[in-house]
């Protein structure tokens, strides 16, 4: 691993980024986060004696790069996007689909199907498609939504400054959300991706106590339709006119998933 070449790859994009090695000393296991000291955010990159990471592409017109974990013994292959969007630094781990090669086909592989189809549909660009809002969508951090202005809701079916969220990361909060199909689950700090019914019941037959912890009742895997404004710390907020199908990126579908720490 040639940490020079990396370290001036982040400096093209506006980047700081350090190093850190693991204790272990023949480990190969890495880890990205991005993280703040006095100076500002930086990506700090964990690594080991025997870790490789490689940048394979870098755009500092967009201030995104690729970098990439080659197979390692049983270990697969594993994409991060690290990059800017907005006010902060991220890392996103890609989904390993054929032809993810740069950084561009690195952002398209974390749209989700429905995004992607919606983009032909409309004829959005290429160029086009590297923006936040398009004809196709508007997207606020890894959440996309697309206009569904035919959408038919069920006014009692509609929640208020309702949040959303991946696992337990902070909540996006919109005006509006109506949410059908799906399934029930229980979440709290310890379960962020959620319990079902039927785990819910067993934790709290197996420790009562569990009851009094500040659990949300919560829909897993349901249509998800939104409308109004869309609000997050870390973003600007949105405004959808109109109800819009939510789609969340495809982050959860790679297998560098588990080597990222930072959560939007």
């Amino acid at each position: 691993m040639d940490i020079d070449k990396i370290e001036k790859q982040f400096e093209r994009i506006g980047a700081r980024v350090k190093f850190r090695q693991f204790l272990e000393p023949e480990s190969r296991a890495v880890r990205l986060d991005v993280r703040t000291d006095d100076k500002g955010e930086f990506f700090d990159l964990r690594v080991g004696a025997k870790s490789d990471l490689r940048v394979i592409d870098a755009r500092d017109d967009i201030r995104h790069l690729l970098l990439l974990r080659p197979v390692i013994g049983a270990e697969r292959r594993a994409r991060f996007l690290c990059g800017h969007d907005e006010r902060h630094w991220f890392v996103a781990s890609v989904p390993d689909r054929h032809g993810v090669s740069n950084v561009y086909t690195a952002m398209e592989a974390l749209k989700p199907e429905a995004v992607r189809l919606e983009q032909v549909r409309r004829g959005v660009t290429r160029w086009d498609r590297l923006s936040r809002r398009t004809a196709a969508y508007i997207r606020q951090g890894e959440w996309f939504f697309v206009p569904r202005s035919d959408a038919v809701v069920d006014s009692t079916q509609i929640r208020r400054n309702e949040p959303i969220r991946r696992g337990g990361g902070k909540a996006h909060y919109i005006d509006e959300v109506s949410r059908t199909g799906g399934e029930t689950v229980y979440v709290n700090r310890a379960n962020p991706n959620g319990l079902t019914q039927s785990q819910f019941a067993d934790l709290i037959r197996r420790n009562p106590g569990t009851r009094r912890d500040n659990w949300q009742r919560m829909r897993r895997d349901a249509r998800v339709l939104a409308r109004g404004r869309v609000r997050h710390p870390d973003h600007e907020t949105i405004v959808l006119p109109f109800w819009h199908e939510v789609f969340m990126n495809t982050e959860n579908e790679a297998p560098g998933a588990r080597f990222v720490a930072f959560l939007d």
